[in-house]
């Protein structure tokens, strides 16, 4: 069936915070020099009491605004996030409330830093059956908030932020330098889920009234495991998307990587055979931003020159679960 599904509006928003390399100085036993050479991370933006829904809500006017929509044509919400302001309501029907609109379909969508990519999987499948959809997909992480400062293994490597898209299945001259979703792929595999996990107040780690919160609530790393596979992963579906498309790697005009670690994106810079001024990169001033990482690398790749009229570009994710996943986005 044919069918037409467009990215006509982008949108990021982080908090005024930044906390550096030198801030964790005072806190752990770590030093800039060692953050930066193992991860390339210099700073990331902390929220200061804004919660998931806040962040969404700013970058979700940004996508809307240069969507040329109000939040009254939305037909949809998908909220991609694992830190939600509450557990009930979700995080999409919080948002909703904010951008006073009612009566739609709205979801939460958990695959930790494969969300925004998950998130087109389904905005697309809405395109499909729905010539009038008007898909928001929310990204927003508040990572600090399950994060152990006390662990220097992990602490330094995670931020907050919030990534936004609207996507549609028709579009106009009016929206500029809109993306056409050509394909999305995704994996998981179960097997592999104790490598990066946050199990505390789960139904198989509830809390009990009066108990200390335990290191199991929040985020836990085995982090040269994690590495290995989250660049296997990313470089096989990378293939497998471009090969499903007729596409070689050197006919992709940019790569957005889910921005974790520097080592990780220049080893799948390595194994793609691709001059690293292909490759998007701005870890160094957000650190991991779990599911926003992805949108907030394509809105200010976009915003900086970096995507032209004609480019075809490849996102990529890994995240726990674990779960893995690449889109084709033609602009």
């Amino acid at each position: 069936m044919k069918y037409n599904c467009y990215i006509t509006g982008f949108g990021f928003h982080v908090p005024e915070k930044i906390m550096t390399n030198h801030d964790f100085e005072h806190l752990v036993d770590t030093s800039d020099e060692w953050i930066t050479s193992r991860t390339g991370i210099k700073q990331r933006h902390i929220s200061a009491g804004q919660t998931c829904s806040d962040l969404a809500y700013q970058a979700s006017l940004q996508a809307l605004k240069e969507a040329l929509i109000t939040p009254r044509e939305l037909t949809h919400i998908i909220m991609a996030t694992f830190t939600p302001d509450t557990y009930l309501p979700n995080a999409a029907c919080v948002l909703l409330e904010k951008l006073k609109h009612s009566n739609i379909a709205v979801m939460d969508i958990n695959t930790a830093c494969t969300g925004f990519v998950s998130g087109l999987e389904i905005a697309r499948g809405l395109c499909a059956i729905s010539s009038k959809a008007n898909v928001l997909l929310v990204a927003s992480e508040v990572l600090t908030s399950r994060v152990n400062f006390d662990d220097r293994s992990t602490c330094v490597l995670f931020g907050d932020g919030a990534g936004a898209a609207v996507i549609s299945s028709t579009c106009s001259p009016a929206h500029n330098m809109a993306g056409s979703l050509v394909d999305v792929c995704l994996k998981a595999d179960g097997a592999l889920g104790e490598l990066l996990t946050v199990k505390g107040g789960g139904s198989a780690y509830p809390l009990t009234l009066g108990q200390p919160v335990g290191e199991n609530f929040f985020v836990q790393m085995e982090g040269r495991e994690v590495f290995k596979h989250a660049v296997r992963s990313m470089y096989n579906v990378s293939l497998e998307i471009l090969e499903n498309n007729s596409v070689r790697p050197q006919d992709v005009s940019l790569v957005v990587p889910h921005q974790a670690n520097i080592r990780i994106i220049d080893a799948l810079a390595k194994k793609m055979n691709l001059d690293s001024s292909r490759i998007f990169v701005n870890v160094q001033k957000y650190g991991n931003t779990s599911a926003a990482s992805v949108p907030i690398a394509l809105a200010e790749a976009r915003e900086s020159g970096k995507i032209r009229a004609g480019d075809l570009v490849l996102l990529v994710a890994f995240g726990g679960g674990f779960t893995w996943g690449a889109a084709l986005v033609r602009f």
